[in-house]
């Protein structure tokens, strides 16, 4: 029986549409073609504006932007609340560096292998969505996170248990860190714009639709057991193309990066740059990246030459932060900070407001 997809109203559409007006009735205008050539000016200069110390932190939120691209879709798009997401970072990483290792397959190859492998495990742990939904799915995403990570740590004949695995050193274009920045960038492009893309499609108007009421849209047709399976599939999948990337750019993986407090990083950063949005995905993974480093900056300024043990301020103190992000952004500004990136550019719709006036 063909599945078909309602014509939805703006209720359930996810952003804005371009020409959204101003209060004052005017349409507000596109990003200039200049805006995005000075935007691809400064990814492509800018490892060579610093030292390797900008390479890595531009590296690193690039990587956390595609895992948060993931968790947006699970989670902004489809409305399926996950706690489990590094936990499918890890089971990406973990693919890409056992091939990389037996194998000595390339690095795209193991970047396909790890989404493969995490896009597997997301559809097995996604199976409680098809009964469950709010904080019981929460739940029961916490579960695949501790179960996860148990094997992740247990099974030592694999995965090396807490001492984890070591990986050969990846020199893309023979530019060294430079170069896996420059793959790594253009990845992360080519994700946010399939992303992007999606919900312009069928599948992705039928994961608005579930997300906004699941019983009405089964009623209207669609399939809403695969278009939640599929949701939790392809988080999981950008999931583990980060976790593939991490893992070969730090040359190491160990279960410690997948702990609990890595899924609450990452349900912050949709939470803080906004959901249902890929703006807001890299907003916020670059934020919240980036806050722990003004910290240390700061206290490194003022933490009286060297006397503050920094590592034993920032720790409680990272976490404090996280929690008070999403508190906040929930309370005064639920769409993040592309929320208030749109009400720069004169736009006033949102989807938290249209939901709330029907």
């Amino acid at each position: 029986m063909p599945e078909p997809i309602p014509n939805l109203t703006p209720t359930l559409m996810p952003n804005p549409i371009p020409e959204a007006n101003r209060p004052d009735g005017k349409a507000v205008p596109a990003l200039s073609p200049l805006l995005w050539l000075v935007v691809a000016a400064a990814l492509i200069g800018f490892p060579y504006l610093g030292s390797d110390y900008i390479v890595y932190m531009g590296v690193l939120v690039a990587i956390n932007i595609i895992a948060t691209a993931g968790l947006n879709i699970t989670v902004g798009y489809a409305g399926l609340l996950s706690i489990g997401h590094s936990a499918f970072i890890g089971v990406g990483a973990y693919a890409s560096a056992l091939l990389a290792i037996h194998a000595g397959t390339p690095l795209a190859v193991n970047v396909v292998a790890g989404a493969v492998a995490a896009f597997i495990v997301g559809l097995v742990f996604g199976i409680p969505s098809l009964r469950i939904k709010g904080v019981y799915l929460a739940i029961a995403t916490l579960a695949a996170q501790y179960s996860l990570y148990f094997v992740f740590q247990q099974w030592t004949r694999v995965t090396g248990g807490d001492r984890g695995l070591s990986l050969p050193r990846i020199d893309i274009f023979g530019m060294g860190d430079t170069g896996f920045y420059f793959f790594v960038i253009l990845l992360a492009t080519l994700l946010c714009t399939a992303s992007r893309n999606l919900f312009r499609t069928r599948i992705g108007r039928g994961f608005i639709a579930v997300r906004e009421r699941d019983y009405a849209a089964e009623v209207l047709g669609i399939d809403v057991v695969r278009y939640k399976l599929l949701a939790f599939g392809l988080g999981a999948a950008y999931a583990g193309v980060a976790g593939a990337l991490g893992a070969a750019f730090l040359r190491m993986v160990n279960p410690d990066q997948f702990t609990l407090g890595i899924s609450v990083f990452f349900l912050a950063a949709v939470v803080v740059g906004g959901r249902a949005s890929i703006l807001g995905s890299i907003l916020g993974a670059a934020f919240m990246t980036l806050v722990p480093e003004f910290l240390r900056t700061g206290l490194s300024i003022f933490g009286g030459g060297g006397t503050v043990d920094l590592a034993g301020v920032l720790s409680p103190l990272r976490e404090i932060i996280f929690g008070v992000l999403i508190v906040g952004f929930l309370m005064l500004e639920p769409r993040g900070l592309a929320g208030l990136w749109d009400r720069l550019r004169g736009r006033r719709e949102t989807i938290d407001s249209r939901s709330g006036a029907a």
